[in-house]
């Protein structure tokens, strides 16, 4: 009896303080998302290197894929001189899994509106109408700070959404 609640005693310390680490993790991992969109509406990565690890890939919405953190910021940063210029992004949700205790994937909801018309003429989307983007980053632990290594991104056609099979599937 004595073992019984001995163990039970310690299985429910060791989950207690499980879940005290992933709610750090998570605040941590927010943080970082929050440093990314920060980076974002100043238009200016100089900081990328304070959210990503060097070897980080970044697919954006229209299939370009920059390789390392050197190609991420200069990327963004071509974009935010040009088109992204005055543009505003916001967050609007964020869901967090993890792998492991070191790797995690983060799906997060975003609008960006404003800023210059794209290459092929179309104008910038407003704050009533704004681009809805679905990101997956994937974050990993290293010397005890989360980064981001790999993000896609793409957009969200909402006059798809009520086509989701998966909202049609049946609940078991």
């Amino acid at each position: 009896m004595k073992k019984a609640l001995t163990t039970t005693v310690f299985l429910f310390l060791y989950g207690f303080i499980l879940a005290q680490n992933r709610t750090k993790d998570e605040a941590a991992i927010n943080g970082q998302i929050d440093a990314m969109i920060n980076s974002w509406n100043k238009h200016n990565y100089d900081d990328l290197r304070n959210y990503t690890t060097e070897n980080t890939d970044w697919v954006n919405v229209v299939g370009m894929w920059w390789k390392g953190r050197e190609q991420s910021q200069y990327a963004h940063q071509v974009y935010h001189n040009t088109m992204f210029k005055g543009s505003v992004c916001e967050k609007k949700s964020v869901a967090i899994r993890f792998v492991t205790k070191d790797v995690a994937i983060a799906h997060l909801v975003w609008h960006f509106y404003g800023g210059a018309p794209l290459p092929d003429g179309t104008p910038p989307r407003t704050k009533d109408n704004p681009n809805v983007d679905l990101a997956t980053l994937v974050y990993v632990k290293q010397n005890g700070k989360w980064l981001m290594d790999a993000g896609q991104n793409v957009h969200i056609v909402l006059e798809a959404q009520p086509y989701d099979p998966v909202k049609q599937m049946p609940k078991n």
